[in-house]
């Protein structure tokens, strides 16, 4: 398919959507969407400059641990959070009966997700993901995106022109993409539509089966903030599950340093922000989490939120608000500098993933640092890698 740029007044380029446009909805009526549906529809879809500007958008700087885990869980979020857990607690009640996804969770994946409800997006569905589908870098997930929203269109769900989400057409108050909304959304309040924009028992209930579908395990918490021993092996938060068990023989205890349960429930350990942040260990259920959003950040976040709405208090370790935040090019001069020394870290990409990580602590342990795998300020010395605070 042609690519659409930002400048798309030439006549060609609109003939190029429109062409794209037509054989979209050739596409969606070959796949069972009606025919008023599929050419209504895509007659009044226009390309959207601003989506595939936003598509290209790359952040200058990565994100820190502690930047990221308090711009979401504040102590208004959390306020806010308890209130409407009170406030639904019938609906989310029944919610977890059916699911078994525990109130706090629901509340925190919609606080996280869309404010509770304060901002859905305002762009149109159907003509974001048509001018994704129309743009060769993602065109066939967003093909399928935009068949799956016309079909909900042709459900009957809601009309075309009220169905406003994310600019990569995530939607309604727990930001379903199409598919998933296919798959997963359900009709909680009895009214003959699957309404996650307009109906909160629809929302709530489809962001819990959801959750079920990916195995959640209503026996057992997210994860928990753990406490390390001093000299602790870094080298175990690579990602390995053990049982609880074998946590408690390494001598990790909880937060308030207290004995872990004797249990062969496995657990992941989880160090965001390196040694001298916070240290979790992740259960199944932050897999589950991670299956919604596969960012750990996010995964945390939700889980905290969670906790906090809950009643728990803060962090007993909260992540160093002082740490640089590393831009893309901080990190590729780091992965340079890495495989010059011998510590592979694959082909530099500005994106601290779990080789670069790899290659972090084993440079770490060669110079007699806490080996942690997280580029902070020692690391970055050594490399000589310049940041800007």
């Amino acid at each position: 398919m042609p690519a659409f740029g930002q400048d798309t007044t030439t006549s060609a380029n609109t003939d190029a959507f429109g062409e794209c446009k037509a054989r979209l909805a050739d596409r969606a009526i070959a796949a069972g969407v009606s025919q008023q549906t599929a050419n209504s529809v895509m007659a009044d879809v226009e390309h959207l400059d601003r989506v595939i500007e936003l598509d290209r958008r790359q952040p200058e700087f990565t994100t820190t641990f502690a930047d990221y885990l308090g711009r979401r869980v504040n102590e208004d979020r959390i306020s806010k959070g308890r209130m409407l857990l009170e406030q639904h607690s019938e609906l989310l009640d029944r919610v977890t009966a059916e699911t078994g996804v525990p109130a706090p969770y629901l509340v925190a994946f919609w606080g996280l997700e869309t404010n509770f409800g304060s901002y859905f997006g305002k762009m149109s569905v159907p003509s974001s993901l048509t001018t994704l589908a129309c743009d060769p870098r993602r065109s066939s997930f967003f093909t399928e995106q935009l068949i799956a929203a016309l079909r909900i269109i042709d459900e009957g769900a809601i009309p075309a022109k009220q169905m406003e989400g994310s600019w990569a057409g995530a939607m309604g108050h727990v930001q379903f993409m199409p598919t998933v909304f296919l798959k997963h959304a359900v009709d909680a309040d009895g009214d003959g539509k699957r309404d996650l924009w307009n109906s909160l028992p629809d929302a709530m209930m489809s962001a819990g089966k959801f959750l079920e579908s990916m195995g959640w395990n209503p026996d057992y918490r997210w994860g928990r903030e753990v406490l390390l021993p001093q000299r602790f092996d870094y080298a175990l938060a690579d990602g390995r599950r053990l049982p609880l068990s074998k946590w408690r023989e390494l001598g990790i205890t909880d937060a308030f340093g207290n004995a872990l349960a004797n249990e062969p429930i496995e657990a992941s350990l989880v160090v965001p922000a390196g040694h001298q942040g916070p240290a979790f260990l992740a259960y199944h259920n932050f897999k589950v989490i991670m299956g919604w959003n596969r960012s750990e950040f996010y995964a945390i976040a939700v889980g905290h939120l969670a906790d906090r709405v809950a009643g728990a208090g803060g962090l007993q370790n909260p992540p160093p608000e002082d740490v640089p935040a590393l831009s893309r090019d901080a990190i590729l001069d780091l992965q340079r500098s890495l495989n010059e020394r011998g510590f592979d870290s694959g082909k530099p990409d500005g994106i601290i993933g779990s080789g670069t990580r790899s290659a972090i602590r084993k440079y770490q342990s060669a110079s007699g640092l806490v080996a942690d795998g997280y580029p902070g300020q020692a690391v970055l010395d050594k490399l000589g890698i310049t940041t800007n605070r």
